[in-house]
């Protein structure tokens, strides 16, 4: 556990994606998927209205309103920190104020709640003035309905200008940032982006963490996986990829543990990520996730998977 930047968050080392549940998990088999992320004392679910809406049948919201009656059953609802976002559903693809105030009312009606813990602009809108968004964002934190506010595929330099409008405007002010990072993917988080995180002591929170599951190890040549996410997950079966596979086996084997948790430790080691964001269909999947909450890499651990 964790103190997430300047909030009073205190947030797990993994936080649990939310993006399969109404997807590839049905309501039972997401409901034991959360319960047992918790019973192993994790605390930090990150949802969001879009999710999940390009399956077939579905219009969004179906994440939140499984986490939403999820939480309705548990006795100790203010222990789990809950994160939703708004701005990539269909109707509600922008930053506009009224998009902003309404996804955030629709989303507390899914989620049962009376306020959302950490609300995300889940993607940079460019034909909305960023004052009008942000004053939207503040309007939810001064009325109580949003704790923190955050951002979401945001590129530095928009990132640096919304900080310094709140900066200007006395607004509330992000607190995290969640981009897509991963031990394969870096180049887009890594330079100026990171260093405009940790100039303003912002907390980064990793989508893709496992960069669509090909850091789980189970993505080899010649093996073929049932998976909605295969295709994508194959994208990385270079010999760059193979490589870091190689070194995460071994760092595996090292600390008696899974490949999942490695790639993730690592992730969790980097300056300013305060905890990678992954999802679990099954408890299988949970189980190879779960060691991240206690693994410490040695420095030459993570600086040789660095290094590749």
């Amino acid at each position: 556990m964790g103190i997430l930047s300047s909030t009073d968050l205190d947030v797990s080392r993994l936080c649990l994606g939310g993006n399969v549940f109404g997807w590839t998990a049905g309501e039972d088999q997401s409901f034991a998927v959360l319960d047992a992320y918790a019973a192993a004392g994790g605390n930090f679910v990150d949802t969001a209205d879009a999710y999940s809406a390009w399956a077939e049948g579905n219009s969004g919201g179906e994440s939140e309103t499984i986490v939403g009656r999820w939480l309705a059953k548990r006795a100790d609802r203010d222990r789990i920190v809950v994160a939703t976002k708004v701005g990539m559903l269909t109707r509600f693809d922008n930053q506009k104020r009224d998009t902003v105030l309404t996804g955030a009312e629709r989303s507390l009606k899914r989620l049962g709640l009376d306020h959302i813990d950490l609300y995300y602009n889940h993607r940079d809108d460019l034909d909305t003035p960023l004052e009008e968004t942000l004053a939207a964002y503040d309007q939810l934190v001064r009325e109580g309905k949003v704790r923190y506010v955050a951002a979401s595929n945001f590129s530095a330099e928009r990132l640096a200008e919304a900080l310094a409008i709140q900066e200007r405007e006395g607004f509330a002010k992000f607190v995290a940032l969640q981009p897509e990072y991963n031990l394969v993917s870096r180049a887009k988080f890594e330079g100026a982006l990171q260093r405009t995180v940790a100039e303003h002591g912002l907390a980064t929170l990793p989508y893709s963490s496992l960069a669509k599951g090909f850091l789980s190890g189970k993505y080899r040549p010649g093996v073929k996986v049932e998976s909605v996410r295969a295709q994508a997950a194959s994208q990385y079966l270079d010999e760059h990829g193979l490589t870091v596979l190689e070194v995460l086996d071994e760092l595996a084997e090292t600390h008696a543990t899974t490949v999942s948790a490695v790639a993730l430790a690592w992730l969790a080691q980097q300056p300013t990520v305060a905890a990678p964001i992954a999802s679990a269909r099954t408890l299988e999947q949970l189980n190879d996730l779960l060691p991240v909450l206690d693994l410490e890499l040695a420095q030459d651990e993570v600086d040789r998977l660095s290094a590749i």
